[in-house]
């Protein structure tokens, strides 16, 4: 393939080197958490962890192991740096969609160090494209202190029906409503828009419930806005965790298989609107 064909010499100055033979499959991972310009990459011998925050009450996080790709060279025990994420698309896109039936873009992606630019070789039907994007330095991801330890509910659903609730319910909402409780209604999820207040309430028991740990009531609101920007990674998952912990942060992580039957991880952390009152159920 031309892409392994760099001299030897690049090489040994690249401190981080990522194949991939389809680019589609980082692309499609990237759009998911593409909601602001910039993202923080972070290398480590695990693999990639992609960052973008807004406001600092969401953080979204991609999770790209080193199985997922052909190769995986890292030279240090952590390289990070800040990149254009809409630029970075723009390349690992710059074939467009027209490929022939059967062919992907092969991708190598090559890191010097700090304040040197990342390096893309993109390759399809023999055609050879270089890419170079400047990197920054990074900003401090903010740390939610997100511990399992202060998980107090916890469920996993199919994505599908996630999906399904979501087009029940009134998006005009500012708010969404989050009830989980060990007892009834167990998991809900409320709306309050221009068409009313609307519910959609998961049984513990219910086929599209893979696991239900609860452990206390609780009510949060999260504000829409900034869960609008999930609806991209829910289309692309299979499964999806929701938890939080005893401040009432959210957690959503979405099991996503990408082309090639490989798996990902999606991550957003959001901080509560407001906590609310247990209310009587009707």
């Amino acid at each position: 393939m031309p892409l392994s064909t760099q001299s030897q010499d690049d090489e040994e100055h690249y401190v981080l080197v990522a194949s991939l033979d389809n680019a589609r499959n980082l692309s499609n991972i990237l759009k998911a958490i593409t909601f602001k310009d910039h993202a923080v990459f972070t290398a480590t011998p695990n693999g990639l962890k992609v960052t973008v925050e807004d406001s600092k009450c969401l953080q979204a996080n991609a999770f790209i192991q080193t199985e997922i790709f052909q190769e995986f060279t890292l030279k240090e025990d952590l390289v990070t740096f800040q990149i254009n994420l809409t630029v970075l698309l723009d390349c690992l896109n710059i074939f467009g969609g027209n490929a022939v039936a059967g062919t992907s873009t092969a991708l190598r992606m090559c890191y010097k160090g700090y304040g040197y630019p990342l390096t893309l070789f993109l390759e399809e039907g023999g055609v050879v494209t270089v890419c170079k994007i400047n990197t920054q330095e990074p900003e401090e991801p903010m740390d939610f202190e997100f511990c399992s330890t202060n998980v107090t509910n916890k469920v996993i659903l199919q994505s599908e029906s996630l999906k399904e609730a979501f087009s029940e319910l009134d998006m005009t909402s500012d708010v969404l409503q989050i009830t989980m409780s060990p007892s009834q209604p167990y998991f809900r999820l409320s709306t309050f828009g221009n068409s009313g207040n609307a519910h959609y309430d998961y049984s513990k028991d219910s086929d599209m419930m893979e696991l239900f740990q609860c452990t206390m009531t609780q009510t949060n609101r999260y504000k829409m806005s900034l869960l609008k920007p999930s609806t991209k990674a829910l289309a692309l998952s299979c499964k999806v965790s929701v938890r939080t912990d005893n401040r009432g942060l959210l957690s959503q992580q979405y099991l996503v298989r990408n082309d090639d039957g490989q798996i990902c991880f999606l991550e957003f952390y959001y901080c509560p609107d407001e906590e609310v009152e247990e209310e009587e159920e009707e």
